[in-house]
């Protein structure tokens, strides 16, 4: 039989309670009032997008602050696709930036958080061709499992279902989420869920009806409920518009930071499905409390302690906390909201006590097998005594840690772990498996829907309060202090204690290109003896130069050099293999942003090995960067000379020490100097240079004067990555120095390009067209217009994805342009 703290520790792991409090941090009884509203209403709402920042956070705001509603925000994917406005992570590495940024906003509004498996490649024209990506039956199975954990009695779509007016992605969420509104209440389907969650079936689900470039007018003939969302909390001392603003601003790899509104304010939900209502979205939906035997005095209790709610002790109001905790326990009821209700009392509790505790170590990483030291602190301020009875970690447990804690009185412990040898790593768990097509591939039901991986190490405290029985867990975390920002938590993190970083990404065997390659081996302990080899290549297709160690830095350096293999391109893994032969094929990549937590994750110690007879010129290259890209080492890797041009670079004789010079995506959206500066590169051009622009947004243009001819930066974009390609193949850029052809253009990835250009001047020539399938063709993937002794290129195509992911036509066109 599950006990009541087994079922609180469950609830709080897996559905993410009071996911907008941060427990060990001292917090107004203001905040401990709002958690005290919250518990005593049971109102739930499921609300359905995309991606990171598609939710309307306002109106989460308003539900959750104003209304004191349980609310959820399914994300379909985590934003992978997508671009990055603060560094060059794209991909999965981006992915994870915007996962933890929607964990900060909701951190900031009060909702929680959850995902399905969807992986987010890139734009999408309409549900047709997302559903061509996606496995429907997979994505749509969880949502479904989203309602049935959660349990909402509405659910809220910020997009329609109407395809062709927005990305396809989004509109694929609303399709799904009336769809999984329909079966979740069935048992019929999907049924392999029901041995964890029970059939659920929502009142009624709505379209959170928008106008995004003004006020929005209903219309007629359709049904809504209007929210005003434009108040103000008295309590939080702060209205929704600034809670929504804050957490929108958390969105800081899309720039999407927000000024609050002030003022009144609607939001207007359209009824879409489910039952009719007469004044209220929220008729007929029961009030939770009425529906369990007994709950009905809690709720009278929770009713009078907020009436009589002390603000100025808050520790006063414990006894009340803790009767109210007796009573919902000794309901021995099963309903998840209720467990969650619990959890929530308890930290509203912990929190009226300002009771602190962590559990803290004095390094960031650790590898499995290692013997780590580190510290419990418990500090209990308030006049209500605790009675510490046993803490738990790792599988051991530590008995000295009892006694009682009461008026400020600390203690500090040392905790002694041994990290198992058998320990996992700290991946992120939808990537600890190769991505399946556009889904990741995520075998344990549980994991499903979750933002994240729970804490590497945690410990249980185990404590009475006036004879009530709590566990809280608390998550094993690096804390240091920084001279600038003073202390600083970080998740503690289990890594391998051996790990291979190869040099390049893209390895080329190719005229004038470098065909060796440098493998650091990394060991956390010691100098281990073992053999480097490579994973898909025979013995005889590489030779190991020279081995170096730096025993100040436990590492291993080789030098390798690789001969031809007859194939175009090969993806090849670094693999050390112990003496004792274990093997290690792995590399740690970390991420560190300070709005977000570090991220540190796991990636394959893989290259692109690629055999051709292109011809390049080694010649040097400027790069003048934009909002990110990698770009500049694959040019530097097929035997270019890269520099990059700053803001002190702008001058005519410096510039024309380039054979060309390539600016980065969009840096006319981000870099101010290199806008200032733009007549001094027209004349880099006019004097014989060669300019090659990568793709920009359409808006914020810092200038509207990118090239010596007029074009309009457009919306256009071919999203279809296999999409036919018509083009003049003897143009000088497809045929000099390297002929192209149609082969070229197969193997791309994610997509063509995007904001391709438009009302071209005619003296550009456009050598492509692309179109998505049954779309207007369009000329504005690259333009290319002789100005003076020079070359101005401007393109659309998505050589930032291309190039990294070794793409070998896309690189044999860039060669093309630079050699111009």
């Amino acid at each position: 039989m599950t006990r009541p703290k087994d079922v609180l520790i469950l609830i709080f792991f897996f559905f993410g309670v009071s996911s907008n409090l941060t427990f060990g941090q001292s917090v107004p009884s203001s905040v401990i009032y709002q958690q005290i509203l919250q518990l005593e209403e049971t109102k739930r709402i499921l609300y359905v997008a995309a991606h990171p920042d598609d939710e309307n956070t306002r109106l989460i705001s308003y539900l959750v602050n104003g209304v004191h509603a349980e609310v959820a925000y399914l994300s379909l994917t985590r934003g992978d696709g997508g671009q990055n406005l603060i560094g060059k992570e794209l991909g999965v590495e981006l992915g994870q930036i915007r996962t933890q940024e929607l964990l900060k906003a909701r951190a900031t509004d009060g909702g929680r958080q959850y995902f399905t498996r969807a992986l987010d490649f890139g734009y999408s024209k309409n549900p047709s061709e997302t559903l061509q990506n996606w496995d429907k039956q997979k994505v749509l199975a969880d949502v479904v499992w989203a309602i049935r954990k959660f349990q909402p009695d509405i659910i809220i779509t910020r997009f329609n279902t109407i395809p062709g007016v927005t990305h396809g992605h989004h509109t694929t969420s609303a399709i799904l989420a009336g769809e999984a509104f329909d079966l979740a209440g069935k048992s019929n389907a999907f049924p392999e869920q029901l041995q964890r969650v029970k059939p659920w079936q929502a009142k009624r689900i709505f379209f959170n009806a928008y106008n995004f470039g003004g006020e929005f007018i209903p219309e007629e003939g359709k049904k809504y409920h209007v929210f005003e969302v434009g108040g103000y909390d008295p309590i939080l001392g702060e209205t929704f518009h600034q809670i929504a603003a804050d957490s929108r601003t958390m969105h800081k790899s899309q720039g999407f930071g927000a000024t609050a509104g002030i003022g009144p304010a609607k939001d207007y939900i359209q009824l879409v499905g489910g039952e009719d209502y007469s004044d209220d979205a929220f008729d007929g939906v029961e009030d939770r409390w009425q529906t369990v035997a007994g709950a009905e005095l809690v709720q009278d209790k929770l009713e009078q302690l907020i009436s009589d709610f002390d603000f100025v002790k808050p520790e006063q109001n414990i006894p009340g906390l803790l009767e109210i905790r007796s009573d919902l326990l000794a309901l021995n009821s099963k309903e998840i909201w209720l467990a969650e209700k619990v959890a929530k009392l308890d930290r509203a509790i912990l929190m009226s006590l300002g009771l602190e505790v962590e559990y803290n170590v004095r390094k960031e990483l650790g590898y499995p097998g290692e013997e780590i030291q580190a510290e419990l602190v418990i500090n209990n301020p308030s006049s209500i005594a605790i009675d510490l009875t046993g803490f738990r970690s790792n599988g051991q447990d530590y008995p000295d840690v009892k006694g009682e804690l009461v008026e400020n009185r600390l203690l500090v412990m040392p905790v002694d772990i041994t990290i198992p040898q058998d320990a996992s790593y700290s991946q992120p768990y939808w990537l600890e498996k190769p991505i399946d097509g556009a889904l990741f591939d995520v075998a344990d039901q549980q994991l499903i829907g979750k933002p994240f991986n729970d804490p590497a190490i945690s410990g249980e405290l185990n404590f009475t309060i006036l004879g009530q029985k709590l566990v809280h867990s608390v998550p094993l975390q690096y804390k240091y202090n920084d001279q600038v920002d003073g202390e600083v938590k970080q998740p503690f993190t289990i890594v391998p204690e051996v790990e291979l970083l190869v040099a390049k990404d893209n390895v080329f065997l190719v005229s004038g290109a470098d065909p060796t390659l440098t493998v650091s081996v990394s060991f956390r302990d010691k100098l281990l003896e073992g053999e480097l080899d490579f994973v898909g290549l025979d013995p005889s297709q590489f030779s190991i130069l020279a081995t170096s160690d730096v025993f100040t830095q436990k590492r291993r350096v080789y030098q390798v050099a690789f001969s031809p293999n007859g194939s175009g391109l090969k993806e090849v893994t670094a693999r050390f293999t112990t003496v004792e032969g274990k093997s290690y094929t792995q590399h740690t990549r970390s991420i560190s942003y300070k709005h977000i937590p570090n991220l540190t994750y796991l990636v394959p110690s893989s290259f692109n090995l690629i055999q051709a007879d292109w011809k390049t010129s080694a010649a040097e290259i400027g790069y003048i960067p934009g909002a990110g890209d990698d770009v500049p080492g694959v040019l530097t890797a097929l035997g270019y000379k890269v520099t990059l041009v700053g803001p002190e670079n702008y001058d005519a004789e410096y510039l024309s020490q380039f054979k060309a010079i390539v600016v980065g995506i969009r840096a006319y959206n981000t870099n101010e100097f290199l806008a200032a500066n733009q007549a001094i590169l027209l004349d880099y051009v006019r004097d014989g240079g060669n300019l090659i622009v990568q793709y920009n947004t359409s808006s914020p243009l810092l200038t509207r004067q990118i090239g010596p001819f007029p074009f309009t930066i457009g919306r256009d974009r071919v999203s279809v990555q296999g999409s036919p390609v018509t083009a003049e193949w003897k143009s000088p850029v497809l045929s000099q120095p390297n002929q192209m052809n149609e082969q070229d253009m197969d193997g791309w990835v994610q997509e063509r390009g995007l904001y391709f250009a438009t009302a071209i001047d005619p003296q550009y020539q456009t050598p492509f067209v692309m179109q998505d399938p049954g779309e207007t063709p369009s000329k504005g993937a690259l333009l290319v217009g002789k100005y003076g002794e020079g070359t101005f290129v401007y393109t659309g195509i998505s050589f930032f994805r291309q190039l990294p992911a070794g793409v070998p036509g896309a690189i044999k066109l860039f060669i093309n342009l630079i050699e111009q």
